[in-house]
């Protein structure tokens, strides 16, 4: 398989699911700004909105958006058990994913890092925090995961929320949260996803400080 990434965007998710099943993955990068891809393609001509995650299949099919690309993983390495087999629960596991993508991903944390919105966005967006997290600290009050073991959720909303350590989301108001973070920073899995990203996005954004010069 092929994953289309950016260093410590949302695709990171996809690399700590693979890390967690043990198997090796080709990581193509792709620069936000160019859309050009480390081997030097239009990514566009791969997925035409630009965005990642992409994943291309060993079937050759191309797969985009996290829910998708993050369960299409867990079902190709069954052994790994990073989804569900139980109906009802397979469908805590997608509801999950729903929220992360849609109430943090893009309703919190979009409009908070970009650099172009205007800040009564940016104000307008952060007055969904409290809600938000909210339900997500009442959830993981006593629970080591989102459901009953290590999943994609999981994966996905330890990488969302990476990003308040760039963001006005201070997650110290929300201490379960904040120790689910904690204990999932230390997971190999993700540990090594995120120490390879973040070396591949500081290399990123020395580039794109040349590029401005």
């Amino acid at each position: 398989m092929q994953l289309y990434f950016s260093p410590l965007s949302c695709s990171m998710a996809t690399r700590i699911a693979f890390h967690e099943a043990g198997v090796e993955a080709s990581f193509i990068e792709v620069d936000p700004k160019t859309k050009l891809t480390s081997d030097g393609k239009n990514f566009r001509e791969i997925h035409p909105l630009g965005l990642v995650p992409t994943l291309r299949t060993d079937d050759g099919d191309i797969l985009t958006e996290n829910a998708a690309i993050l369960q299409y993983v867990a079902d190709f390495f069954p052994k790994a058990k990073l989804a569900p087999t139980d109906r009802m629960e397979r469908a805590r596991l997608h509801q999950w994913l729903c929220f992360i993508g849609t109430e943090l991903h893009k309703a919190l944390f979009v409009p908070l890092l970009d650099a172009k919105a205007p800040e009564a966005v940016k104000a307008y967006a952060l007055e969904k925090e409290a809600s938000r997290l909210s339900h997500l600290e009442k959830h993981l009050t006593g629970r080591e995961f989102l459901l009953d073991r290590f999943s994609v959720a999981d994966a996905y909303l330890f990488t969302v929320l990476n990003w308040t350590q760039v963001t006005p989301v201070d997650l110290k108001k929300w201490p379960a949260i904040s120790a689910y973070v904690s204990r999932l920073r230390d997971r190999p899995s993700v540990a090594k996803a995120f120490a390879e990203e973040r070396v591949l996005y500081m290399e990123e954004q020395a580039r794109h400080k040349k590029a401005n010069a």
